[in-house]
Parts: structure tokens; sequence; C-alpha cells
């Protein structure tokens, strides 16, 4: 797989990434911790109103996001957890 065509493939996954998405939500009191990975979840069990609960739409195909959400959840699980726990990082998202 050449190098151009998997960029292209990285830059389309991110722009429906679910994580990406709740990363900067900004509502208060919407999960943190695997927020990515519980919003594609979420809408896989047939959750109605993910705006309201996660701050963020949820991604178009979320059965094909969920692995990607997962790993990059997983990445950012230290700086989810602080986060969670209140230490002043200034980040804010859904869970």
């Amino acid at each position: 797989m050449s190098k151009a065509l998997l960029g292209v493939l990285l830059v389309l996954q991110l722009a429906g990434c679910a994580t990406a998405r709740t990363l900067d939500a900004g509502k208060a009191g919407a999960p943190v911790v695997y927020a990515g990975t519980r919003l594609d979840l979420y809408v896989l069990q047939g959750g109605c109103c993910p705006r309201d609960r996660f701050g963020a739409e949820a991604p178009g195909y979320p059965g094909l996001d969920l692995p990607a959400s997962a790993v990059l959840d997983t990445l950012l699980l230290p700086l989810s957890v602080f986060t969670a726990l209140g230490v002043g990082f200034q980040a804010t998202g859904g869970l």
C-alpha cells in the first residue's frame, strides 16, 4: 500500500472518528474515559441521542470506527484518566 493512500485513509478515518469528536465536545458531565469507544457502542446498541449524552455526533459508520476509536482511546487513556480525576490539563471531552 502506498504511503499516499495510507495517509488519505488515515485522514478520512480521523474525520469521522468518534474519539476525535469527543475530545473537543466540551459538554459538562460527558464521559471522558474511552469516550469514542463508548459513543460507538452507544449508537450500535440503538442509543437515541448521542449529542445529548456525549456532546458529539456519532460517526456515520460506528461499526467501522469502533476498532480505531478503541486504539486511540487506549493511547489517550492516561490523559483521559487525569482529566476525569480533575487534574488540570485543560482537556475537555465527552464520555
